[in-house]
């Protein structure tokens, strides 16, 4: 009985912060991976993280010359565990 308590415990502490997290926050905080497809036009110059989790990215319009590109961020934590990976697609 304690056993299947303390599992239910585990599992509504789990369920109730993956629901508190956006899907940035959880790529970042416990590993995983996240997508972010830009506007249609625009070209990826910076990205940041502020605040602890607020995911920030600086864009500008694509000019004739720009092509689309996509890009990878990969944490490498010094533990090497709950490593997160976030994805950025341009769209020409």
């Amino acid at each position: 009985m304690v056993k299947r308590i303390l599992v239910l415990v585990v599992i509504l502490l789990s369920t109730l912060a993956f629901n508190g997290c956006t899907r940035n926050q959880m790529a970042r905080q416990w590993g995983g991976n996240s997508t972010i497809n830009l506007p249609k036009g625009k070209k990826l110059m910076n990205v940041t993280w502020k605040e602890g989790n607020d995911l920030w990215y600086l864009t500008r319009d694509m000019n004739e010359n720009d092509t689309a590109e996509t890009y990878q961020f990969s944490e490498d934590s010094s533990l090497g565990i709950l490593e997160g990976n976030v994805t950025i697609v341009e769209h020409k």
